[in-house]
């Protein structure tokens, strides 16, 4: 299935980025730019942004593919320095956005349901407006972040 970057969600805050208009950018790495998620329900959750609009992983070439494997490592390490959680969750899946980018998620052990995915968590609670961060903590979480990267 091919998909279009003119119409890609992750193409589109990419771009955002290189404008200097995404509040979320944390650090531009060599094959992604790292942001924090939009919704901190799991405290320190955030993204690796690949630069190539690619689906899977076995698409990139093999130094790229390396890099990248390597650089969300540096950032999930960064997070878990960060925010001490008892648990990082990696994924990279792409079924709705269909452009690489990796989900970390730090679990706790007060989450919702801390044995589960966190997709089994109601999308009303995960993705509540009360757990968007005002300016100022998603500032602070990124400068605690970038600290440790």
């Amino acid at each position: 299935m091919a998909t279009n970057p003119e119409k890609c969600l992750i193409c589109e805050r990419i771009e955002l980025i290189k404008q200097n208009k995404n509040p979320y950018f944390i650090k531009e790495f060599e094959t992604g730019f790292a942001v924090l998620g939009d919704h901190q329900y799991f405290r320190g959750y955030c993204l690796l942004l690949c630069k190539q609009h690619k689906r899977e992983l076995h698409e990139l070439d093999k130094r790229f593919k390396l890099k990248f494997l390597e650089e969300m490592s540096i950032l999930a390490e960064a997070v878990y320095i960060s925010f001490g959680p008892d648990k990082l969750n990696y994924e990279l899946l792409g079924n709705t956005d269909q452009h690489m980018h990796w989900h970390i998620f730090p679990r706790y052990k007060d989450d919702l349901k801390p044995n589960q995915t966190v997709w089994v968590v109601d999308k009303g609670i995960r993705n509540s407006p009360s757990v968007i961060p005002s300016d100022g903590e998603r500032e602070n979480l990124i400068n605690q972040i970038k600290a440790n990267l």
